[in-house]
């Protein structure tokens, strides 16, 4: 047996029900408790009423069954592939919620946002979406609350968009994390071995240039299509010593919590962090000063929230400056040979996730 959220049977199906008892999506006009609860009761009440299932939500927005991947009862991952099938049909309207103060009850953005989604949808009949980004931990777990929006114009259940979601901003912070380990590390072994012991490293006997190597030698003016023993010792030089100046590095760790000791701290301080003096048997300590930002507010997730298509994300990470050479000269995660290996941990995340209100 169902109830409606005042708690009472509903002992009829929609087909069996008047006009006036079903919204304009031909479903039961839901019967709002007065004073409205929380936002978790609002939630958890719709929830135990029994929500759509994702595959009726999806075919009610002309989504395709192989156009989405089920991520637990509800939750999907939406394919890129819907805009290709879709690139003929006109656009639609797209409605910009931005900035603004919010009421003392705490309607801002998502809520206002949410809110229009389901008087266009529920009241009015016409096929709409809300976009909203998932919320940071940050304010989840500060004064803020979650951004799913408040009281009945909310996304349900509220408790899984707050709380990790698909885990998109976990890979965010995976893949900012993965390059500044690779760009320490770097600097680290530049600092302690010669040109030739870096460029073997990189080019083991018998192993040919990858793609984002031929990359980098195409923006050091080196004929990509040599082999690398076929580089002077210069070029070999030139293509293995990134040369990164410590003092120009922007790229910084990042945690989607709020932890304000973390913003300025000193890492390579291990006992095994230190590299000879030149010209000595001395060794000294290959530390540096950096910091941690919230994730939300990092390059990686910027790029994610710009990029139009897997490849297109591919690039925009590559290109990513993570610091300066002693010559001026920009260094990007494919000098890293990182781009790759960022866009295989962001390769979900590009997909967007459908709820329902």
């Amino acid at each position: 047996m169902k109830v409606n959220a005042r708690g009472a049977a509903i002992t009829k199906n929609p087909t069996e029900m008047a006009s006036d008892e079903l919204n304009a999506l031909g479903y039961p006009k839901l019967v709002p408790r007065v004073p409205v609860p929380s936002d978790i009761e609002v939630s958890q009440d719709i929830t135990k009423l029994g929500l759509l299932p994702l595959d009726e939500v999806a075919t009610n927005l002309g989504v395709e069954a192989e156009e989405y991947l089920p991520w637990g009862v509800h939750k999907a991952k939406l394919k890129l592939s819907i805009r290709d099938r879709l690139k003929d049909r006109p656009d639609g309207k797209y409605i910009v919620c931005t900035g603004i103060n919010p009421t003392p009850l705490g309607e801002g953005k998502s809520t206002t946002t949410i809110g229009l989604a389901q008087a266009f949808g529920a009241a009015l009949g016409k096929s709409c979406v809300a976009c909203i980004r998932q919320p940071s931990q940050g304010p989840t777990f500060g004064i803020k609350g979650g951004a799913a929006g408040g009281g009945y114009a909310q996304v349900v259940p509220m408790e899984e968009f707050n709380l990790h979601l698909t885990g998109d901003i976990h890979a965010v912070t995976a893949a900012n994390n993965l390059l500044a380990a690779a760009l320490e590390t770097r600097m680290f072994h530049e600092k302690s071995q010669s040109d030739l012991s870096l460029f073997k490293r990189l080019c083991p006997d018998g192993k040919l240039f990858s793609p984002v190597m031929k990359k980098r030698l195409v923006k050091l003016g080196i004929d990509p299509s040599k082999s690398p023993s076929e580089l002077t010792d210069e070029e070999k030089a030139k293509f293995a010593r990134l040369d990164i100046d410590p003092s120009s590095v922007t790229w910084q760790r990042v945690l989607d919590t709020c932890d304000r000791h973390l913003r300025s701290v000193e890492v390579g301080v291990g006992k095994a962090e230190t590299t000879k003096v030149a010209g000595t048997t001395d060794r000294e300590q290959h530390n540096r000063l950096t910091g941690f930002d919230i994730t939300v507010a990092s390059e990686v997730m910027a790029v994610l929230a710009l990029a139009t298509s897997l490849s297109d994300m591919r690039e925009k990470l590559g290109s990513m400056v993570v610091g300066y050479s002693r010559q001026g000269e920009p260094i990007t995660a494919d000098d890293l040979g990182c781009g790759g290996a960022l866009t295989v941990l962001m390769k979900d995340a590009i997909m967007p996730t459908l709820m329902q209100t």
